[in-house]
């Protein structure tokens, strides 16, 4: 066995010296990377490094590839052993080693330098997440818990929904009517109207936007005595009017919310004159009711435009007269109509709202700029509510009421990580 192993051993040096020759080739013909690969496979097989010459080969290959720490250590091992110090490739290497300490030691201050740098932006980095973490904690007193939030209109006023119910809040974010009465709401042209239930409202609230002022809508019966609700409400306009069709009337509610008040329908005979006299209508009579193609309707008032609902005996609707051409307009297609305002009428039915002209043309809806919002607050929608961005001094906050905090880029930007001076 001993001579087994000595043969072995003996092989693997020889093998090795294969490898060393091979490595001196590549590297005399400046093939540095085949020369580190043959000196590799040399020193798998050699205990130890015997040689000074192989020990000087592997200095130099590991220098010409700039491994430095490791060319130095290959040198280390020539110097143990050379016994002739007195050489020329002695003093070569010596210089050569006096370079590869040089070398290392701008390594090692280089990787100090980036080893600080690391070490710094890690802690920037932390700053920033804390400072995160702060900020995050600080806009959750921003947060609007709603479910829903309309754009706000030209005034900085917004419809909410929390839950069932519907409230206002300012571009501030500041509640102007909590959600806790109406569960529907209609906003249009700096009004909104609130109901306490989506069809067939008992309670109307409206709010003018502009005065920052709301007022409860007189009770249903006070209009008819025989009406229990509102029926269907149509959209406020900008001249203040909204229209309602309260049951069991035959009339509409005209409803002034400038001046706050019913308006009657007044002059009806000097209308009636001037409808028969042009030929709208073929007859009236004293109790409101107006002939057209042999049948008898009842007059329900004046949407505005010259446009006049017309009622069955039943209280249900025959449709609507157009004072500018004597056109009918059927119910079946036209089931209410709003305010005439600004050249157009809204109309609902069951394919859902359109807008007409006076003579009931259908129109493309206007969208008045007057009533567009125009201010800095915007709405940012999160998974659990809202909150509101605004601009002050070119700088962006969250605003909520006299609360506001700088969004996160500039609050991290206003709390910079410090570096400690060592």
């Amino acid at each position: 066995m001993c001579s087994f192993v000595y043969a072995n051993a003996q092989t693997n040096e020889e093998i090795a010296g294969v490898y060393i020759s091979k490595s001196k080739d590549n590297f005399n013909n400046s093939k540095i990377v085949e020369a580190q690969t043959d000196f590799n496979k040399a020193m798998k097989l050699l205990d130890t490094i015997k040689s000074a010459s192989v020990a000087k080969l592997g200095t130099l290959i590991e220098f010409g590839l700039k491994n430095y720490k490791k060319s130095r250590s290959y040198a280390k091992q020539y110097f143990l052993l050379e016994k002739n110090k007195k050489t020329s490739e002695y003093q070569q290497l010596l210089e050569l080693y006096v370079t590869l300490q040089e070398f290392i030691e701008k390594e090692d201050l280089a990787f100090l330098e980036k080893e600080k740098l690391r070490i710094a932006q890690e802690n920037a980095k932390q700053w920033n997440d804390s400072l995160k973490t702060v900020w995050e904690d600080q806009s959750a007193d921003f947060l609007l818990g709603y479910s829903h939030i309309a754009p706000f209109d030209n005034n900085g006023v917004a419809v909410f929904q929390q839950g069932e119910f519907f409230g206002l809040i300012d571009d501030k974010g500041t509640v102007l009517l909590s959600a806790d009465v109406y569960k529907d709401a209609r906003a249009y042209e700096g009004y909104v109207l609130l109901m306490n239930q989506k069809n067939n409202p008992t309670q109307l609230y409206a709010y003018n936007t502009a005065q920052k002022e709301g007022l409860l809508l007189p009770d249903i019966n006070g209009f008819n005595p025989l009406s229990t609700n509102y029926g269907t409400v149509m959209l406020p306009r900008g001249n203040g009017k909204v229209i309602a069709y309260p049951n069991n009337s035959l009339k509409v509610m005209v409803f002034n919310l400038a001046e706050n008040k019913l308006e009657p329908f007044t002059n009806e005979k000097n209308i009636f004159k001037e409808l028969k006299r042009t030929d709208k209508i073929e007859k009236y009579n004293s109790d409101g009711q107006v002939r057209i193609g042999g049948e008898w309707y009842h007059f329900g008032g004046h949407l505005g435009g010259g446009i006049y609902p017309l009622f069955n005996d039943d209280y249900s609707m025959f449709g609507y007269l157009c004072g500018i051409d004597g056109k009918v307009l059927a119910a079946d297609q036209y089931n209410h109509i709003g305010a005439f305002y600004n050249e157009s009428a809204e109309v609902t039915n069951a394919e859902g709202t359109k807008w007409i002209n006076q003579n009931g043309t259908e129109i493309e809806a206007k969208i008045n700029q007057e009533f567009t919002y125009s201010g800095s607050s915007k709405l940012v929608k999160l998974e659990n509510g809202y909150q509101i961005q605004t601009e002050i001094d070119g700088k962006k906050y969250l605003i909520l009421g006299d609360k506001k905090l700088v969004l996160l880029d500039d609050f991290i930007k206003e709390n910079p990580y410090v570096v400690k001076q060592e």
